[in-house]
């Protein structure tokens, strides 16, 4: 297989502007067959801003969107009649039942009802929605609908899918059941394009993650590979009365960083061991020691300051 034909998404040096203010800043990547790519960073950091310039949303200041040998927009049906899409917020209709739902959008890509047909009973299958067919959006629950919304976008069985935090707003039991549905995608060999605010979603997922801020990549890499990169392996998180006072105290010193958020003091350290015995005579603090992960990597690169925009 070429190497053109491997790559799905070529995202080469994106820019966009809104006014004066600089939403992506020469963003690259790309996607290949087979693979999911999670790009992670706080509110504002440009990651729906790409994601619509990637879909022909958008059209970017400079730089090029190409998928599946095609550039966007100027072969923009082409490319979306092989994409999967599943936004932040779900758009299905509330006057038909999910089939219906199903049948309705496939007719947007030009696919026959007889073949519609017979795909909707495995796509309603794959997401545990059998039993609902003839239920209209209204009676589902939350996790029911993303994955109504999931089983649509796989109607025009698209070797590529772009999901905006597709587990936004979702208990554990409804995000688990849809991670689990993603993997099978994968599995059977659909790219997955991932913007995410759930570290474990990223990680449990993604084979790579790029980590945007400010519209820019900071980094980009392997899951384990970037918290193994950037991080000390081991942490120790300290709460409970004074726990703040160990900030300035010779505690420091048995770490090789120190940082709080709220009342917790987060000590990474190379060896916890003699931490840990130090801290053993304050039983009045709580204590977690636990590896670093991927939320440590994401606080250490973006800041630990609330971001209210975007």
């Amino acid at each position: 297989m070429s190497d053109i034909q491997s790559t799905y998404l070529v995202c080469d040096r994106l820019v966009k502007r809104f006014g004066d203010a600089l939403a992506v800043d020469h963003v690259s990547f790309q996607i290949r067959a087979g693979e999911c790519l999670g790009v992670i960073g706080p509110n504002g950091a440009g990651k729906t801003s790409t994601l619509r310039m990637c879909l022909g949303l958008s059209r970017p200041d400079s730089g090029e969107v190409r998928a599946f040998g095609l550039r966007m927009p100027k072969d923009m049906l082409a490319i979306k009649a092989q994409l999967g899409v599943v936004g932040q917020f779900d758009t299905l209709d509330p006057d038909f039942n999910c089939s219906e739902n199903l049948l309705v959008y496939g007719r947007y890509f030009g696919i026959r009802d007889a073949v519609l047909r017979e795909r909707i009973p495995a796509l309603l299958e794959f997401a545990a929605l059998s039993h609902k067919a003839q239920a209209r959006p209204g009676e589902l629950s939350g996790g029911m609908k993303r994955r109504l919304s999931l089983a649509r976008a796989l109607i025009n069985q698209p070797k590529l899918l772009l999901l905006d935090e597709p587990t936004t707003g979702l208990d554990p039991q409804a995000r688990h059941l849809m991670w689990e549905r993603l993997q099978q995608l994968l599995k059977q060999g659909t790219s997955i394009l991932l913007t995410t605010h759930f570290m474990d979603e990223a990680e449990r997922l993604c084979n790579r993650l790029l980590v945007l801020d400010h519209g820019r990549v900071l980094t980009e890499g392997r899951p384990r590979e970037l918290i193994q990169q950037y991080l000390e392996p081991e942490v120790v998180e300290v709460y409970g009365p004074q726990a703040l006072d160990l900030r300035d105290s010779p505690y420091r010193e048995l770490a090789e960083r120190v940082e709080h958020s709220g009342e917790t003091v987060f000590f990474y350290t190379r060896s916890a061991q003699p931490l840990l015995q130090s801290l053993a005579a304050h039983p009045q603090l709580r204590v977690l020691h636990r590896p670093a992960n991927l939320e440590d990597l994401f606080l250490k690169l973006t800041g630990r300051q609330i971001r209210t925009e975007g």
